[in-house]
Order: structure tokens, then C-alpha cells, then sequence
């Protein structure tokens, strides 16, 4: 019995693993693939797509996000008992019903696309309503086959098709951006075709999990030959067992399918709103920041251009979150069990450790990106607009990152729907501040109102961790300390900035691209440098504490003291 738990428990970290990794890469390239649809589109474009994408990602994760894991759950409780056959149900039943789902809704977008485009109140956004909603047709019916491989403990399918599909999604993207700029087409069809992407990307990740599927379906079927095995009773009846039904469940008496479904679709819903809390931040700036703008006198047109410059810096701060997201699982399995042992001084400690780490690396990255904001600016979209706007969103990645971080604390502590209500009230906030700000400082009044909603979700999942695990939170350590390493970290970025821009100056070379990329890697590498330094130095992690971090503290621990940053 041990061997068989340290078995499921070894498959299952290596699957969180395989996932994890999978879900950093897919999301780091479609997160860089924001860089060349600006480079090649130009902003109207680029306004144009973000302002359709939140949509699509509002209404994807409302339809569907929570029937992944609702499949996931129910197959798993059959694999206990080797119900095959009511997985395969389980799967035929959800296939029909979020298969006629995405349809529903593939068609309503198509169709409603003037409609939404004037709740907008911007007609150049219709072509690529249209052309996303082809998604529709693809994205929820892979979504269901994911999770029921990750039901049976599988993550390779997952982990494959999520590359697969990210890949295609940006491929398809750019070799329509290069075949649409050469046409000369106009904004509107160079953001439908890259929106297209996202139909592609869904298409092949499909037919990644089709395959896995017809696999699995092979291998299931080769096992189940009906045996037929005779059972002699001392009144020498006959019984004849279908050893297939033994094994893979008897469906007689098994409960209804529409009683099947509804209990599958009850145990999603709110799994869907759960998870609607954080494209529905973006949403608020899709309905209200192009159409405040355009209020502003500056036309459609304008109003896009405005939208995209706005999201500059906004893949950039997607790319900590995207780190802090994967990091924040590993202390949710940690406190869990600190709260089965009821061991609240553990819970406490990693609490304290957790914020500590995520705050000085949401700093560390917000700080470094407000004080090299103009050259990361050139280097990444050519020119130095919206540089004030980049280093007012640079300050988001901070607040988001305990966002997330206090969110994982308090579902490890059993309270789940808390951080998701915490994130609407901040949502709210969003919407409030941009009816106030926009039109008052444009694009720079929606990157105070991201800052300050943001803010506002973070403090409130803090102090509701505070309030429920007596944590106490000391001013030098998270205060105190962290000016001093920040200070550090920004001169000695704008230091190695100046230098390399004097180096390249001495060699006559004084502007463009490559001077940018430059001053921004040797900024980056003297701040990282400097942070992780003035981080030993003030002892703001001890050996004791870094130890604590789950799964990863020991090693690290190691390795800092080989590099004689910790003694």
C-alpha cells in the first residue's frame, strides 16, 4: 500500500512538473507575441487586437473554464474503481453538450459582432469579432479533452497540445501579419487575420488531443475482450461473468446521463466565475478606456492607436505574473497540509516567507522596469511613446504579484472564494477610476486606475490573511529593507544604462534599436546583480527561511552558499 501512494504521489509531481513547465512556455510565447503584432501592425492594430482578446478570453473562460477541471474530478473518482466504461460516458455526454456550447456561442459572437462592437463603441473591432469566433468551434471541445486525460494523471497530452497550440496560434499570426502588411490591408484586416491565430492555435491543439484520444481508445478497447468465466455453486448453477463489465463497471443502475450532466455542469459553474475574476480586469478597459478616449474628440482611429500604446507595457508585467502564478502553486500543497496538523506557527512562517519573496521580486521587476522604461520602450516597439504609461503599468507586476501570492495562501487555507470576490471588488475600482482618470490624463489615467485596482485586491487578500492565520507582518522587512535594495537596484541600473549608452557613444554609435537593447540588458544585468547582492547583505532572507520555501528551498539554499551568497 506505501509503495503504491509513493507511487500516484511520485506520478502526480512529476505530471504538476510536465504542466507547469508546458504552461510557462505556451504562455511565454504567447505573451512575447504581443512584440512583433506592434512591430508589424503599428498601434492601431495592436489597439485593435487587445481590445477584441480580452473578450474572447471573458467569454471562453465563462463558458468553459470550470468543465476541464469537473471532468478531471469525476474521471479520477472512476479510475479508483476502474469505471472505464462511465468515463467514456462521462466524456460522451460533456463532448455533446460543450461541444453544442461552443457553437452556440461561436455563432451568437459571429452574428451579435456589430452589436458588441457598439457596446465598444468602435466599428473597425467587427472583422475581428467575427474572425475569433471561429475559435469557438475548437477551444472548448480541447479544453474537455484535457481534462480528462489530467483526470487519469496524464499531463503529457495537456503539456503537448498547449505548446502545439500556442506555437500555431503565433506562427499563423505572423505569416498573416507579413502576407496582410505586403497587400497594404487596412488595420482592420491585418488584426482580424492576427486574431485568426487563436482559431488556428485551437484547431491543432484539437487534433493533438483527437490523437491522444484515438490512442487511448485503442489501448482501452484491446483490454476489454469479453472473457467469459464459469462460477460453479454447490447447486451447480451456471453464473457467466462479462469479466469487461466487471472491470470497467456495470452501467445498469448507474445514475441517469441527464442527471450525469447536470451534476458535472453544477460542479463547474462556479469553478467558471471563480475564474472569470481576472480577464474580467482586462474586460473593464476593453468597454470603457478606447470609448472614454474617443469621447476625448480623438475619433476611432485615435482611440485605438491611444489603446495600443497603452498596452505596451502590459506583456511585460504578463511575464511576472506568469512567473508568479506557476512559483505560487508550490505553497499551496505546503499550507494545506500545515492546516491539516493544525500547526498554525508553520502556517505563519510560510505565509510571511511567501509574501516576502513575492513582494521583493514584484518590486524588484516593477522598479527596473520604471527606471528603464524608455530604452525597453525603443528596443521592444520602436520609439519612446507612452513611456510615462509604461512606467506607471510597470507598477502593476508588485501589487499583482501579492494579488496572486495572497490568493494562493488563502485557498491553501481552505477560504477559495474569497481572492475571486476580492479581485471583483478591484475590478469595480478599475471601472470607477477609468470613468474618473481617462478623461483627464487618457491612457495615463487608465495605468494609475490598473495600479490602484490592483492595490486594492492585494490589500484586501493580505489583510484577510492576516486576520485569519494572526499573522504579523514586520515593517523592516517588508518596508524598510526593500527601499534600501531598491535604491540599489535602480542606480545601479541607471548607472550600467548611462555607461553603455557613453560606450556606444565613444564608437559613434548614438540611436536606435540596438543601442536600446544595449542600455536595457546592461541595466537589467547590473540591477540583478546589485538586488541579489544587497539581499545578502541586509539578511533579508536568512539560511532558516529560504530552507522553508516547499520543494525548492534546500536546493537553493545550496547553491547560494557554493556562491558564498549565503554564509
Amino acid at each position: 500500500m506505501m509503495k503504491d501512494n509513493v507511487s500516484v504521489a511520485s506520478r502526480m509531481l512529476h505530471g504538476a512538473f510536465i504542466l507547469t513547465l508546458a504552461t510557462v512556455l505556451s504562455k511565454l510565447i504567447g505573451t512575447l507575441q504581443k512584440i512583433p503584432l506592434q512591430n508589424m501592425g503599428g498601434d492601431v492594430v495592436f489597439g485593435i487586437y487587445n481590445t477584441v482578446y480580452p473578450f474572447y478570453s471573458l467569454v471562453i473562460t465563462l463558458a468553459i473554464a470550470g468543465f476541464p477541471i469537473a471532468i478531471s474530478k469525476f474521471v479520477a473518482e472512476n479510475d479508483v474503481t476502474g469505471n472505464d466504461k462511465e468515463n467514456r460516458r462521462i466524456l460522451r455526454l460533456s463532448s455533446w453538450f460543450i461541444g453544442l456550447l461552443g457553437v452556440l456561442l461561436g455563432l451568437c459572437t459571429y452574428v451579435g459582432a456589430p452589436l458588441i462592437a457598439r457596446w465598444i463603441d468602435n466599428a473597425h473591432v467587427v472583422s475581428a469579432i467575427r474572425y475569433v469566433s471561429i475559435a469557438f468551434l475548437f477551444v472548448p471541445l480541447m479544453s474537455l479533452l484535457r481534462g480528462f486525460f489530467q483526470g487519469h494523471q496524464n499531463m503529457i497530452p495537456t503539456a503537448i497540445s498547449q505548446i502545439v497550440e500556442q506555437s500555431v496560434r503565433v506562427t499563423v499570426m505572423i505569416v498573416l501579419l507579413l502576407y496582410l502588411t505586403s497587400r497594404q490591408a487596412g488595420p482592420e484586416d491585418i488584426a482580424a487575420g492576427a486574431l485568426f491565430g487563436s482559431a488556428a492555435g485551437g484547431a491543432a491543439g484539437l487534433l493533438v488531443m483527437l490523437f491522444y484520444w484515438r490512442r487511448y481508445r485503442t489501448k482501452v478497447n484491446k483490454k476489454m475482450i469479453p472473457v467469459e468465466v464459469t462460477i460453479r455453486r454447490e447447486t451447480a448453477t451456471v453464473i457467466h461473468v462479462d469479466v469487461a463489465a466487471a472491470v470497467n463497471g456495470d452501467p445498469i443502475g448507474s445514475e441517469s446521463s441527464w442527471r450525469l450532466l447536470r451534476n458535472i455542469v453544477v460542479y463547474a459553474i462556479p469553478i467558471c466565475l471563480a475564474s472569470l475574476a481576472l480577464p474580467l480586469m482586462n474586460l473593464v478597459d476593453t468597454f470603457t478606456v478606447p470609448k472614454l478616449l474617443k469621447a476625448g474628440g480623438i475619433g476611432d482611429s485615435g482611440a485605438m492607436i491611444q489603446f495600443g500604446i497603452y498596452n505596451r507595457g502590459i506583456p511585460l508585467v504578463q511575464l511576472i505574473t506568469m512567473l508568479a502564478t506557476s512559483l505560487s502553486v508550490l505553497f499551496i500543497p505546503a499550507l494545506a497540509e500545515a492546516r491539516f496538523k493544525r500547526d498554525n506557527l508553520l502556517m505563519q512562517n510560510q505565509c510571511r516567507l511567501a509574501l516576502r519573496w513575492f513582494w521583493m521580486m514584484g518590486l524588484a521587476a516593477s522598479v527596473g522596469l520604471c527606471v528603464l522604461a524608455e530604452p525597453i520602450n525603443v528596443m521592444l516597439y520602436q520609439d519612446t511613446t507612452g513611456t510615462d504609461t509604461i512606467r506607471w503599468i510597470a507598477f502593476t507586476a508588485a501589487f499583482s504579484s501579492i494579488s496572486l501570492i495572497s490568493a494562493a495562501l488563502l485557498q491553501g487555507i481552505g477560504m477559495v472564494k474569497a481572492p475571486a470576490m476580492n479581485l471583483l471588488i478591484g475590478a469595480l475600482a478599475k471601472t470607477l477610476l477609468n470613468l474618473w482618470l481617462v478623461p483627464k490624463l487618457g491612457i495615463t489615467g487608465a495605468a494609475i486606475a490598473f495600479v490602484a485596482a490592483q492595490l486594492l485586491a492585494a490589500a484586501l487578500n493580505v489583510a484577510l490573511l492576516v486576520r485569519s492565520t494572526g499573522l504579523r507582518l514586520g515593517a523592516g522587512a517588508m518596508l524598510l529593507k526593500p527601499a534600501i535594495i531598491l535604491a540599489g537596484l535602480a542606480s545601479a541600473a541607471v548607472g550600467a544604462q548611462w555607461a553603455a549608452a557613453a560606450v556606444l557613444s565613444a564608437l559613434g554609435i548614438r540611436a536606435g534599436r540596438m543601442v536600446a537593447l544595449v542600455e536595457s540588458l546592461s541595466g537589467v544585468t547590473a540591477g540583478a546583480i546589485v538586488f541579489v547582492i544587497l539581499v545578502a547583505l541586509t539578511k533579508l532572507i536568512r539560511e532558516e527561511e529560504l530552507r522553508m520555501l516547499p520543494k525548492v528551498g534546500n536546493g537553493l539554499a545550496r547553491l547560494l552558499q557554493k556562491l558564498r551568497v549565503l554564509r
